[in-house]
């Protein structure tokens, strides 16, 4: 089974498309991890991911935290 990590924008960022939020994703960007609990608070980025937990699905809240959307 993959892993499932929860994201939110980190540094005080937001995001108000989903079409911002996979860019700064794809701009290796920083996030921080919401869950799982165990991680909770640490930055993570497109390339910590592929690198640490190859095929983890990843969900990212923006629109302060209201919305969430898959990156890829």
């Amino acid at each position: 089974m993959n892993e499932s990590l929860t994201v939110v924008p980190a540094y005080g960022r937001d995001y108000k498309s989903k079409k911002e939020v996979q860019k700064a994703w794809d701009d290796d960007q920083d996030f921080e991890i919401a869950g799982p609990i165990q991680l909770s608070g640490r930055k993570v980025n497109k390339s910590d991911v592929k690198r640490y937990s190859p095929g983890a699905q990843v969900w990212a809240r923006y629109a302060k935290l209201t919305k969430v959307v898959e990156v890829k």
